[in-house]
């Protein structure tokens, strides 16, 4: 696979804590900046050198052009390609369709540990979005209007009560809205067909799965079976939604991550 030209966000820390860097890989239809809000400056000030990485098509990373003709493998190839440049391997922690790809990454490789926030659950999208066509009729018609960034006062509301939980902020929601793009269909349809790939062998590391009690697309309750597969400790962040990482709650995901670090890496 042709290696590409990908934008990484890169915070290298004043004062080295001797940990592993940390890679970032954002979740599907928003890009790398979903890091900067929060974690990338929480993280970097604890003393880790942090990369969030831009997959292609996405941010400033070059391939918008072929977006629909990558799948993951795809998408694992570009974290591939980032650790390749790091001194030591890292800890890789994923969020939502980004879990998806450390885990594919993982197939072919090892890190020091891997977390995994807001999992796309092992039996893949397709139950999911059953659920949320029930639940939001709107949502796949407001997505793409945000996609577009044509936002309405309904596409606003949806993509609130999609994404976040009922304790956003007016500027944290405000943050996410510029993030949203498009997504490659190839990878969308591999996640749709999950449920029917053949589970493969996960390399014995360190694992932590998180999520949000208020998921509305992943519910909480699907986390362990994630888990299961990694010998993970699950936590669930108490009012939390998808974008845990964007909204009031994110401190206690952070506080939860630094933690089971100090324990795990040591």
């Amino acid at each position: 696979m042709k290696p590409r030209i990908l934008h990484t966000l890169h915070r290298l820390a004043a004062k080295r804590n001797g940990r592993p860097p940390l890679v970032f890989v954002h979740g599907g239809y928003v890009n790398a900046g979903c890091w900067d809000a929060n974690f990338l400056p929480y993280f970097n000030d604890l003393g880790y050198n942090c990369h969030a990485i831009n997959l292609s098509g996405h941010g400033a990373s070059e391939g918008a052009e072929d977006l629909h003709s990558y799948d993951l493998d795809h998408y694992a190839a570009d974290v591939r390609q980032l650790v390749a440049e790091l001194p030591t391997p890292p800890v890789l922690i994923g969020h939502s369709m980004g879990a998806l790809v450390v885990q594919r990454y993982l197939e072919r490789a090892s890190a020091a540990a891997a977390i995994m926030i807001a999992p796309v659950p092992t039996t893949g999208l397709w139950g999911c979005s059953v659920q949320m066509a029930h639940k939001q009729p709107d949502f796949l018609v407001e997505a793409m209007r945000a996609v577009e960034g044509k936002y309405t006062a309904n596409t606003v509301r949806v993509m609130r009560e999609v994404f976040f939980s009922p304790d956003v902020t007016h500027e944290q929601f405000a943050a996410f809205q510029p993030l949203v793009q498009d997504e490659s269909m190839t990878a969308v349809m591999e996640m749709m067909a999950m449920a029917w790939r053949l589970p493969k062998s996960n390399p014995k590391i360190p694992a932590l799965v998180i999520g949000g009690e208020l998921d509305a697309l992943f519910p909480a309750n699907l986390l362990h079976f994630t888990a299961a597969g990694w010998n993970a400790e699950t936590c669930i962040i108490p009012r939390a939604g998808h974008m845990l990482i964007m909204e009031p709650q994110w401190t206690a995901a952070a506080e939860k991550i630094d933690h089971w670090l100090g324990r795990s890496l040591s």
